[in-house]
């Protein structure tokens, strides 16, 4: 969805895109993708490398940029941060939602568990690429969000719906349009990661008996599993006809995912008592998942008070979808 309002904004500078162009593009964008993940696993990993590359590309531009007006543009570039967080915060239901769209952006950390079994030396590669990644994403947006700050004032970030393309216009004049480019650019990256790994998670699934059994199939030519990229698409653009604000979209996956993560890391404390000496690869002192429930499971439970449609209607939804589509014989 994203993708698809930067790609318009720049031929509808004054006013909204018509209804459902949006959505349109966004579902085109989506099948590319998935095309590109049933063809090749290697042709997505490259389109996942050089679109992460061109994402840094732009974030950097916009730090250096907001660096350079700090340093030599005067004061006026620095009245934003004056009683920056005055006002914020009115109800904590409602902030506790708002912590979905701050994670979402950071939420590529979850999704390399999803592709260990494709990982090479997952034992070592993994726990360095979670680290390292979350050190850089997080460096590298923090940086932004100050640099957005030093051209736009708190109440413009609250209004604008797209905050770089305001940035561009304010300091980059008639090259703007490079930045609504630059931003759709980065989302396609988003995009397909999340269907080359949550494809990797039905399978999974699928093969241990918990969805349905057409999951579990690759082909044998392309080695791609087709019917769970295909499945990943359906849920996406699903997403899409049951809301047309991308912040339901971001409460609504994420809430699920959250859910999940909480579950899955509060059986990390149910499979250290009962298998205590079993090998573990990757092993971390359990004070660090306890902070982690605590703090995952507040996530969870926090934004069903703040925006309830939102975060449990969607979860329901797709519950009972899973229950009907469910193939698999539990009573063998």
């Amino acid at each position: 969805m994203t993708f698809a309002l930067y790609m318009l904004r720049p031929l509808y500078p004054t006013c909204d895109p018509p209804p459902w162009s949006a959505e349109l593009l966004a579902i085109v964008l989506i099948v590319i993708l998935g095309a590109v993940n049933c063809w090749s696993v290697k042709l997505a990993t490259v389109v996942q490398d050089w679109f992460t590359y061109a994402k840094v590309v732009a974030l950097l531009l916009v730090i250096f940029t907001g660096a350079y007006l700090v340093i030599t543009g005067g004061p006026r570039y620095r009245e934003s941060f004056e009683n920056i967080f005055e006002g914020n915060f009115r109800d904590f239901y409602q902030a506790s939602v708002g912590f979905y769209s701050g994670l979402f952006a950071y939420q590529g950390w979850t999704y390399l568990n999803f592709i260990t079994e494709e990982l090479i030396n997952p034992k070592r590669n993994l726990p360095l690429a979670v680290m390292y990644s979350c050190v850089i994403v997080t460096v590298i947006y923090t940086l932004f969000n100050i640099a957005l700050y030093v051209v736009l004032t708190p109440d413009e970030m609250l209004i604008t719906p797209a905050a770089a393309v305001l940035f561009a216009e304010k300091v980059y004049g008639r090259f703007a349009f490079i930045m609504p480019l630059c931003v759709a650019i980065s989302t396609v990256g988003s995009a397909n990661g999340a269907i080359m790994t949550s494809s990797r998670l039905f399978f999974c699934g699928a093969r241990e008996g918990q969805m349905p059994v057409l999951l579990t199939m690759i082909n044998k030519r392309l080695r791609t599993p087709i019917p769970a990229v295909i499945f990943t698409c359906l849920i996406s653009i699903g997403y899409l006809f049951l809301a047309d604000n991308l912040f339901v979209l971001i409460n609504a996956s994420q809430i699920t995912a959250w859910l999940a993560i909480t579950v899955v890391t509060i059986a990390l404390f149910r499979l250290r008592c009962k298998y205590p000496d079993a090998p573990r690869p990757v092993k971390v002192n359990l004070i660090f998942p306890i902070v982690f429930v605590i703090g995952s499971s507040a996530i969870v439970v926090m934004p069903i008070f703040g925006s309830p449609f939102d975060s449990g209607g969607f979860t329901e939804f797709w519950q009972k979808l899973f229950m009907v589509l469910d193939d698999n014989d539990y009573t063998k």
